[in-house]
């Protein structure tokens, strides 16, 4: 427990310290929510709170949209947790932003839910909205399982809240 504590708190300093980052240059996402909100027994559902970093500097425009890396990580209130790196499409109408990514990442049960594997991959949907310069505000669904390449595949289902700062 104090392994995965000091990983994830480690990830939150790196990511939202500013003089690591180029001004301007980097877009910190903090989020909380649920995690496996499907449940139907009710004793793997919790909390979960995360960070993410993109750096705008790295979007890419292709014929089908705008994309970027993205890293993060979240740590449930089961002591699971997962550490992330994949992709993020970027799609907007006005101030609405629709954000589907993928992310590939290493997994730890902790004292929550076996998802079968270390590596799990996280398939997401994010419905954001431009609330002042360079802050959005957003809601996220996700499933996270391992395609069956782990010894079982029970996989779960998230929902988060999203806070995002341009720094």
């Amino acid at each position: 427990m104090k392994l995965k504590l000091l990983i994830f708190l480690s990830l939150f300093v790196h990511l939202a310290n500013p003089a690591l980052a180029d001004k301007g240059n980097n877009e910190i996402s903090f989020y909380t929510g649920t995690f496996d909100v499907i449940d139907k027994e009710g004793d793997d559902q919790t909390s979960l709170f995360g960070i993410e970093h993109k750096n705008p500097n790295l979007f890419r425009d292709t014929f089908l949209g705008k994309f970027s890396p993205i890293s993060g990580g979240f740590m449930t209130g089961n002591s699971s947790v997962y550490l992330y790196t994949g992709i993020e499409g970027q799609y907007g109408v006005g101030p609405l932003r629709i954000l589907p990514s993928f992310t590939p990442g290493y997994y730890e049960k902790g004292d929550g839910k076996d998802l079968g594997s270390v590596l799990e991959f996280k398939s997401e949907i994010k419905i954001g909205f431009d609330i002042f310069e360079n802050s959005k505000l957003g809601y996220s669904y996700s499933h996270i399982s391992n395609n069956n390449w782990g010894d079982s595949n029970p996989g779960t289902d998230n929902q988060q809240i999203t806070f995002s700062k341009n720094f």
